[in-house]
């Protein structure tokens, strides 16, 4: 199985696009080159999850995608137009919920939208659509101390959600939970985002992860962080449309795409 470095959207039709980003650090002890030439594009409802060693920049990539970092050189674009900065098309999950303790879940899932201006109405029956369809409809009044890890995370989805960005940005949001959950909640989170039809970005550690949940795996190679190869994620031995993230792990591609990362990563150890 080899890397594909074609079959991506065309300017044209990208909902996303990074233009040659590089990001360069100055220091007292000098300058370090933290990412690369970078160009990606996204097409809209298409799901790419990044990968790479620790230290590769893929977080920080993520900040540029989402305006809060400005790159060296090169551009982000949504839709053709630059951005310059944090906008609300732009949805950014991070690893950690940072959910506010005094407020119910549906208060908490409001409060992008409340942040950003948008009519309180509006987004909290949105709210209460997104939470429902997470399966968090009886617990709308309850507070975050009540809920487990991954129905935190889900909130933190809604949330994410409820200002309605046309890009979702994903950091690492599964790795605060154990293995059980991960596998758990990374089905309704796909199910909810295709029904979304958002573009996302995910950025993980997990090989497994990237596979099951994505339709595009981006490798990182170390820093400066370039993008060191690209893989289109099909299963063709699964009838009826894409399978579950929980379903593709028992298919052989898996396997095959797995091993082949596992190498591109240059993780394994000779013993």
């Amino acid at each position: 199985m080899s890397a594909v470095l074609s079959a991506v959207p065309s300017r044209a039709q990208a909902r996303l696009e990074l233009r040659d980003i590089s990001l360069r650090y100055f220091t007292r002890e000098g300058e370090t080159e933290a990412l690369s030439g970078i160009s990606l594009a996204l097409a809209p409802g298409e799901f790419v999850g990044i990968i790479g060693q620790s230290g590769c920049g893929k977080s920080t990539l993520l900040s540029i995608m989402a305006g809060i970092l400005a790159p060296t050189s090169g551009k982000v674009l949504i839709d053709g137009h630059r951005v310059a900065g944090p906008m609300p098309r732009v949805g950014y999950m991070l690893q950690q919920d940072y959910l506010f303790e005094w407020r119910t879940i549906v208060d908490n899932a409001v409060l992008g939208a409340e942040i950003q201006g948008l009519d309180r109405d509006r987004a909290k029956a949105r709210a209460v659509q997104l939470l429902e369809k997470c399966g968090l409809g009886e617990f709308l009044h309850h507070y975050p101390r009540q809920l487990s890890g991954g129905m935190r995370q889900r909130v933190a989805l809604a949330r994410t959600l409820v200002t309605n960005p046309d890009v979702v940005l994903l950091d690492e949001p599964f790795s605060a939970l154990d293995s059980q959950t991960r596998l758990a909640i990374a089905d309704e989170v796909v199910d909810l985002l295709r029904q979304e039809g958002k573009a996302v970005v995910l950025v993980t550690h997990d090989i497994g992860e990237a596979i099951a949940m994505t339709d595009r795996v981006i490798v990182l190679s170390r820093r400066p962080g370039r993008i060191r190869s690209e893989y289109r994620i099909d299963f063709p031995s699964h009838r009826g449309g894409r399978p579950t993230p929980f379903a593709a792990r028992s298919l052989p591609e898996f396997n095959q795409y797995f091993n082949t990362l596992w190498k591109e990563l240059d993780v394994h150890v000779e013993g």
